[in-house]
């Protein structure tokens, strides 16, 4: 399902060229699929979160199975900018309804422990779908055309929907599913304002917001355009480019997953040294002037995909730190962190490119590019502030006597839970 969620949200970004001449839309018209969708899958997440945790994951996928089907149907066939828009929103809304589900069913059926391990497997999983939305889906635009290409998928995607249906439980076999009570309008905010007390719900979507933003801007829309238009890249050798992306998220998410079930405590180094390495990145991009040196420019890519599997990290601080009646609820909002702030930045590089977005050179993505950097050191400082929050309610409680998730020892810079 997280394949597949992940393959229909990145599909513009190798046809957003296309989308442009077949809707006969500029820069900031084609940011306004992406925007659209991004938007209402960001929208979603709480209310996601408050869905999974009332009525369980396979209600929840099975309904995100038929949207993202349906959605990418209307796709299909729209001929002008108005129905595509509202296409595109339909699939946000099935989209939004995968991952936090995924994860609900993982914190049901497996340990703590084996939670982080299994999310970055998962999110691995997902970036085979990716991978499946670059090269592979360039290859059946070229030869079956727009409305073949996406119908087929939107068929695929709905029938699947039985699937889940017929295969997914709740819960392990003899096990009650544990699940939320909360019902009423107030009952429903109060779940979520419990979970947004809580710290490590806090930090989480910092650091979902600071690591996964960028690479998305990149791989849901903007990538491409830069690569071919900036770089001078064709489009073939941009999508292998893009195609790299993947595949690191796919070994790097993995890898990351198993440390940090591993080691806990290293979690948060691991999230503030990508951090620094990106900042620096954005900066080399929009400072420089023409394009990059194409050994640069893959480097690059390569350590901002890294990004998407940092994520993750997010989730296992939710994990740790909320009941898991309430996982779904607080994964929700660590998830609106990455996906509203990529439909915040979607947009700007969108309106700062302006007119045609085949037509943009260089300084205009620089210039573009800017508010991405901007937002990048905006959500480093704040996960640095959270962070530091968080590990002194977890250090007061371990000089009280109160059983923590995480061991951890107090250092020089650590500031005081009254502070």
């Amino acid at each position: 399902m997280y394949l597949l969620a992940v393959f229909h949200r990145t599909t513009l970004g190798v046809a957003g060229l296309e989308a442009a001449q077949r809707f006969g839309i500029g820069a900031a018209a084609l940011a306004g699929f992406t925007v659209l969708q991004i938007g209402v899958y960001a929208a979603m997440q709480i209310p996601t979160g408050l869905l999974v945790d009332r009525f369980g994951p396979r209600v929840t996928l099975s309904c995100a199975a038929l949207l993202m089907g349906s959605g990418q149907l209307l796709f299909a066939y729209a001929e002008s900018y108005v129905p595509a828009l509202l296409a595109r929103g339909v699939l946000g809304l099935g989209d939004a309804l995968a991952f936090v589900s995924v994860l609900r069913l993982v914190a049901a059926h497996y340990s703590p422990r084996r939670y982080p391990t299994l999310t970055a497997a998962t999110a691995a999983l997902g970036s085979v779908g990716n991978f499946a939305a670059t090269v592979p889906l360039t290859l059946l635009l070229a030869d079956a055309g727009w409305t073949t290409a996406f119908a087929v998928v939107g068929l695929l995607t709905a029938a699947y929907a039985g699937i889940v249906v017929w295969r997914v439980r709740d819960a392990p076999h003899g096990e009650e599913p544990q699940r939320s009570d909360a019902v009423g309008v107030r009952q429903t905010l109060d779940q979520v304002r419990q979970a947004w007390r809580v710290p490590g719900t806090r930090l989480g979507f910092w650091v979902h917001m600071s690591t996964c933003f960028a690479p998305n801007v990149l791989g849901l829309l903007w990538g491409l355009p830069y690569l071919v238009q900036v770089q001078g890249l064709t489009e073939p050798q941009a999508g292998v480019v893009l195609s790299l992306m993947v595949i690191v998220a796919m070994v790097c998410g993995p890898a990351v997953g198993e440390l940090i079930g591993r080691h806990p405590a290293a979690r948060m180094p691991i999230v503030l040294g990508y951090l620094g390495m990106a900042t620096v990145i954005w900066t080399v991009i929009v400072a420089w002037s023409g394009s990059l040196p194409t050994p640069v420019t893959v480097t690059a890519i390569a350590v901002l995909a890294a990004g998407g599997p940092m994520s993750g990290i997010a989730f296992a601080l939710v994990r740790d730190y909320n009941p898991l009646r309430r996982v779904g609820t607080a994964s929700g909002i660590a998830n609106v962190g990455g996906f509203g702030a990529t439909t915040v930045a979607s947009l700007a590089v969108g309106v700062l490119i302006g007119g045609d977005a085949a037509a943009a050179g260089a300084d205009d993505f620089r210039l573009a590019f800017a508010a991405v950097l901007a937002m990048l050191v905006a959500g480093a400082w704040r996960t640095t502030v959270w962070w530091l929050r968080a590990r002194a309610v977890v250090l007061a409680k371990v000089e009280a006597g109160e059983t923590v998730p995480v061991q951890i020892r107090r250092r020089a810079w650590d500031i005081t839970r009254a502070a």
